[in-house]
């Protein structure tokens, strides 16, 4: 079986449903059940989480990735921020972009370091 899967290119070693050998359900990248998303796959959809645990995982590159599986029959709609939340968030990413130093409005976020614009701090 495995020289079939290797010619395929699955990796077979991270095929483990029943998580025995990862102590988790594993599953190849791709290789994912019907009814299992990934936090991407549900933003896509515009579903999230819920609070619920993931129940399964995803392995690939040499087991160096990892993407958690979750139940979309748990699944809930995407929360919306409300007009107030929005005008805050609004309010707190120009501060990011303003100056203490000269007060202008840059197209970048102001170094932290730095605490001023680069025109501010000599452009180093």
């Amino acid at each position: 079986m495995t020289d079939f899967a290797d010619h395929i290119g699955l990796q077979v070693r991270f095929y483990d449903p029943l998580g025995i050998r990862h102590g988790f359900p594993t599953f190849p990248y791709r290789m994912a059940p019907d009814g299992l998303a990934t936090r991407r796959q549900l933003r896509a959809a515009g579903l999230r989480p819920a609070g619920h645990d993931p129940v399964a995982q995803l392995l690939w590159r040499r087991g160096k990735r990892i993407a958690y599986l979750y139940r979309l029959d748990h699944a809930k709609p995407k929360r919306v921020a409300t007009p107030a939340q929005r005008e805050a968030i609004a309010k707190a990413l120009l501060a990011r972009r303003t100056c203490r130093v000269c007060g202008l409005v840059q197209p970048y976020y102001i170094p932290r370091r730095y605490g001023c614009c680069l025109d501010c701090h000599g452009g180093h």
